[in-house]
């Protein structure tokens, strides 16, 4: 259970990464509610997930996942570069993600 509140609270950190491209400095009233909420409510379930899991652990794959979908959204949504050393680099943080969470105990 913990592994899915962390997964869920890394989506949530992407989620607020996007949400700040559209909040306009935090000027725009429900863009802001989102994003905020999307910050609190990610690191609530980062806390959880800690209880049970190691924060090393835990705190690099929260990261890992919210850094690799803000990325892919930002080539997806935003039009940002898709060449082929940022795929790359991409691909090797994804590994980094799978293999923290096969190796944690």
């Amino acid at each position: 259970m913990a592994w899915i509140l962390l997964i869920v609270a890394g989506l949530l950190e992407t989620g607020w990464a996007i949400g700040l491209t559209r909040t306009d400095g935090f000027t725009r009233l429900w863009p802001s509610v989102f994003t905020a909420g999307a910050i609190a409510f990610s690191m609530i379930l980062l806390a959880v997930a800690v209880r049970t899991l190691p924060i090393g652990t835990a705190y690099a794959v929260w990261v890992g996942i919210g850094a690799a979908g803000t990325a892919l959204l930002g080539i997806l949504l935003l039009g940002e570069p898709a060449n082929p050393a940022r795929l790359c680099f991409l691909a090797l943080l994804i590994l980094a993600i799978i293999g923290l969470k096969f190796t944690a105990h």
